[in-house]
């Protein structure tokens, strides 16, 4: 009977030894991915929001290697009140040559505003043909991009609502969302069959939600290819972060698709810029933030924060006062005052593009540690991984992969990294420190085809521990 555990615990321990992430994606080098970066608009409730280079840098420099751009239905389609809009098109051109300038890949999300109505229970029913012409308003982007290697994929429907409709939300999946998303992912294909197609499940009427989940379960696959899960989570209670994210995990399961956090962050309140304390507070939101971000690094998923904003998007949506999602607190649309209290947590180092599999990875926020387990692969190309050591390390880092390799970046000489110890067959050439883009360059691993453990941490080491 010993004998034979002992046997399944060798199995066990053997199928782990190079298990990586589910939910990474893949670029066309076949290096490991993870996304992150920010929802985009185009407008807000007080207008047009426009965005310059200088945006995409502090993007950049806050971990973004992704956009998602919401797209206004009003401005691409013939629905009541809509008409497409040349100009538009050129502005969206704009923001996804920006994002390719700054090596982010963009999604496009398509929402309902613009129209002079939409309402969800007519749309469902489709007597007027409603779908095709929601099908139509994408050809108009899918064949605009079609060509272009920047832009990942399509977020199809954004937050689909059941409201009046008497219906349960597993019907409604069922029944209309499901072959809707079908009917559009086969139309996508038909102009971009290697592009990706986000699929979201049905945003729940208010007070409806189960488990603190305002999102219905999908219950049914889609069955088809290239697709990626790309669910909301607003989480303002910290014991059921983790339990949204695994019902999410069992639907990507069923989906067989990886998922990709298309919007998160509960928003922040007026009163919050000014309290450290209290359910309003700063330290509350670093740790509901902090708990949230532990839970995605552990899954390995993507994620997209709503909005690069400040505070013109203030509303009163919320008891408790004016409200927002964005990340800036100053009164304009493209903001540049971080509310520090969630940025740095947005920001928090992890691993953007590794040549071979990432196995796992985890930033200790209370050490202020980068833990990063991969199997390398060399023949794929470069490595990156974010730092954001001007938040981070202001005391200087280092990076150490397994127990002979030891190279430092001390931010009082302008010096790059520096060697404490290499492996006498590594070149320090192949580490590359961007200050402008606060990442880490990596062109060649120390040892290839290998399970490497890489830290990043703060400060200058003291060595002599490490000797």
């Amino acid at each position: 009977m010993k004998t034979n555990y002992l046997i399944c615990l060798l199995i066990v321990i053997c199928s782990n030894v190079h298990a990586q992430i589910k939910h990474g994606l893949r670029d066309a080098q076949g290096r490991h991915i993870i996304s992150r970066g920010f929802v985009v608009n185009t407008n807000d409730h007080k207008g047009e929001v426009f965005f310059n280079s200088d945006d995409y840098l502090r993007m950049e420099r806050m971990g973004a290697n992704a956009q998602v751009i919401r797209l206004e239905l009003g401005k691409l389609s013939s629905f009541p009140g809509g008409k497409l809009d040349q100009n538009y098109l050129k502005k969206l051109d704009t923001l996804v040559a920006h994002g390719r300038n700054s090596g982010m890949k963009t999604v496009f999300k398509m929402t309902v505003y613009g129209v002079d109505s939409f309402k969800w229970e007519d749309f469902w029913k489709n007597k007027k043909n409603e779908y095709d012409t929601y099908i139509n308003a994408w050809r108009v982007i899918w064949k605009r991009y079609a060509t272009e290697n920047s832009v990942l994929g399509y977020d199809i429907v954004n937050e689909p609502r059941k409201l009046t409709m008497d219906i349960s939300y597993t019907e409604l999946t069922k029944k209309y969302l499901v072959p809707l998303y079908q009917k559009i992912i086969d139309a996508c294909h038909e102009i971009n069959a290697d592009k990706k197609v986000l699929v979201q499940s049905i945003f729940m009427n208010k007070g409806e939600g189960i488990d603190n989940n305002q999102y219905a379960e999908i219950t049914v696959p889609i069955n088809r290819k290239n697709v990626i899960f790309a669910p909301h989570i607003y989480q303002d209670k910290i014991d059921f972060i983790k339990p949204v994210m695994d019902r999410f995990d069992s639907e990507s399961d069923l989906l067989e698709a990886p998922i990709y956090i298309g919007e998160w962050g509960f928003p922040t309140f007026a009163s919050t810029d000014t309290l450290i304390a209290g359910d309003l507070g700063q330290l509350r939101y670093r740790e509901l933030y902090i708990r949230t971000a532990e839970v995605f690094d552990r899954m390995g998923v993507g994620s997209i924060k709503a909005w690069f904003l400040g505070n013109r998007s203030m509303q009163n949506f919320l008891p408790g006062g004016p409200s927002t999602w964005a990340i800036f607190s100053d009164e304009k649309a493209a903001g540049t005052i971080e509310r520090k209290y969630i940025t740095d947590v947005i920001a928090r180092p992890y691993p953007q593009t590794i040549a071979g599999d990432i196995q796992n990875f985890m930033f200790h926020f209370a050490t202020r540690t980068l833990d990063l387990n991969l199997r390398s692969d060399n023949s794929k190309g470069a490595s990156k991984i974010f730092i954001g050591a001007n938040r981070h390390y202001p005391d200087g880092f280092s990076i150490l992969i397994d127990s002979d390799f030891v190279m430092y970046h001390n931010p009082l000489k302008n010096a790059g990294l520096e060697v404490y110890k290499l492996p006498e067959n590594v070149n320090p050439s192949d580490f590359i420190w961007d200050d402008k883009t606060q990442k880490l360059l990596i062109l060649k691993w120390p040892k290839d085809k290998s399970d490497l453990h890489v830290q990043i941490v703060p400060g200058i080491r003291d060595f002599k521990v490490l000797e």
